[in-house]
């Protein structure tokens, strides 16, 4: 009862760290503009940058990437804390993985929408996976970038390949694995809006 009310816990909490707009909040408050009426109106790190330049952009990715890795953080903390076995361990990292992914694309503060999710998830990844798993993510991600000059081709083959990575982290800790499959398909699903652009051809270039 104890562990299942602490997974809980470390879910709500990284839902509420990952529901922070910091686009928004940035954009405002540094540029005194509505990131979600400027560019394609996504509050992540590619729509701040084509917005507000690099140090407004990349400042967005610092604090939506540190979001992720403290919901981590939190997340291991609490397993040490009450002392969780490994099972239980792999369900407090992925608990607060799937949180700040969903509470970062559904915030209650913007009527439960969001970013897409990519510097979030890396972030929490590097707890959650470890340093090398989030690394290999990180690849696909700046491999596929420039050579298809498609921001979003690495973004949503990265959270594809989330659910194969974690068959090699969580084997056999299914629960842990479908927190990473939902995690990552709900990146996925965020993307919609490109894939449908890159179907049609109408998909922004990196750099244009």
């Amino acid at each position: 009862m104890q562990q299942a009310g602490a997974l809980i816990g470390v879910f709500v909490v990284a839902f509420l760290l990952g529901s922070i707009p910091w686009g928004l909040v940035i954009s405002k408050l540094f540029f005194h503009k509505d990131l979600r009426e400027e560019g394609s109106g996504n509050i992540g790190t590619t729509n701040a940058i084509r917005s507000m330049g690099k140090v407004g952009g990349y400042a967005v990715f610092v604090l939506d990437f540190g979001k992720g890795v403290l919901s981590g953080l939190i997340g291991m903390w609490v397993a040490n804390a009450l002392g969780f076995d490994e099972a239980a361990r792999g369900l407090a990292v992925t608990a607060a993985f799937l949180g700040c992914t969903w509470g970062h694309i559904f915030s209650p503060w913007l009527g439960f929408k969001g970013g897409k999710g990519i510097a979030v998830a890396v972030g929490c990844l590097f707890v959650t996976f470890g340093p090398v798993g989030a690394l290999l993510e990180l690849a696909i991600f700046i491999v596929l970038v420039p050579l298809t000059k498609y921001v979003s081709v690495g973004s949503m083959a990265a959270a594809l390949a989330c659910p194969f990575f974690a068959l090699y982290f969580f084997w056999g800790n299914w629960p842990a694995w479908a927190m990473c499959a939902i995690a990552g398909l709900t990146v996925f699903w965020a993307h919609r809006e490109n894939l449908m652009r890159l179907r049609a051809g109408e998909e922004r270039k990196l750099g244009h």
